[in-house]
């Protein structure tokens, strides 16, 4: 579990399925098997070589995400150690486990601030936004300032500490990113449905006649 918190900025590299992360003077230890977020996926540290550490990826993990398309020229890529349980919650709880992809659409720099629209490659994602939401965009802890068509386009504002502190700072329109919508909106669709053998998808939205079944007075 991650926090969207950034402490450090790396580069990656891909040999086969093992990814070198490049990550000198790291604020933070890791030991093996630790894990840690790389642009908001969760990975392994599965061995350590000089200025940084190894981790295996998957196929799925490759396919889902940007990892590859980073690796293939050298990218940075944001880090985050794990979450300890005495740890201060100052983004958002974040898994690690990416949802889909999103496409940078436009990015523009306003005074005090930098304001990115990203678009979801899978509408059905878009369900999950709504204005001043939280979303994890390459792992970074961000909150929704906008959306339009049902949020399949939502809007960011990025302030200066966070556009310096990460990798946002090469961001450019046209660019693909990791996307992860909030658990908690995620949780809470799951619990607000019940359940209907009946039904094909074997769920059922919320009713007033459902609550009543269910014993609500």
């Amino acid at each position: 579990m991650f926090t969207g918190l950034i402490q450090a900025v790396g580069k990656v590299d891909l040999q086969g399925n093992v990814l070198y992360v490049e990550g000198s003077d790291l604020p933070f230890s890791i030991n093996l098997g630790d894990s840690v977020a790389v642009d908001g996926v969760c990975l392994t540290v599965a061995g350590f070589r000089e200025n940084g550490f190894l981790a295996d990826v998957s196929e799925e993990t490759l396919l889902r995400t940007t990892l590859g398309s980073k690796a293939k020229k050298n990218g940075m890529v944001n880090l985050e150690p794990a979450l300890r349980l005495s740890d201060r919650l100052g983004g958002h709880l974040v898994s690690g486990h990416i949802d889909g992809l999103g496409e940078v659409v436009s990015l523009e720099s306003l005074p005090n601030s930098w304001e990115l629209e990203i678009s979801w490659m899978k509408k059905e994602f878009a369900k999950y936004i709504c204005e001043k939401a939280s979303i994890c965009v390459n792992g970074i802890s961000l909150t929704v300032s906008k959306c339009r068509q049902e949020g399949t386009f939502f809007s960011i504002a990025v302030i200066p500490h966070t556009w310096s502190q990460t990798s946002l700072k090469q961001i450019y329109i046209g660019e693909k990113v990791n996307l992860e919508a909030d658990l908690m909106a995620k949780y809470a669709e799951k619990l607000l449905k019940g359940r209907n053998p009946s039904s094909q998808n074997n769920q059922e939205d919320i009713s007033k006649e459902w609550l009543l079944n269910q014993g609500w007075q």
